[in-house]
């Protein structure tokens, strides 16, 4: 299957959002008072499990989308 350079892009551009975002909910989580009671509660656990997840499909998404901008652009390059 050949993406096209517009799907592409839009695939990178979710593997950005991806790590610009998470990190940044994790941190929100990481301050949040109901993470803490003697160590981490069940409530950061989650939200962790949830921020690795989703870290590790923006990255699978982003790479699926370098990896059909470059083939998209072999393919520009053989038909100039």
């Amino acid at each position: 299957m050949r993406l096209t350079r517009r799907v592409s892009g839009f695939l990178i551009g979710f593997g950005i959002w991806s790590w610009i975002i998470w990190p940044t909910f994790l941190k929100n989580i990481w301050q949040d008072e109901r993470s803490w009671q003697d160590g981490p509660t069940g409530f950061f656990g989650v939200h962790l499990v949830l921020t690795v997840v989703s870290l590790a499909l923006g990255t699978a998404i982003g790479w699926l989308g370098v990896r059909g901008w470059l083939a998209a652009r072999a393919v520009a390059a053989q038909h100039s």
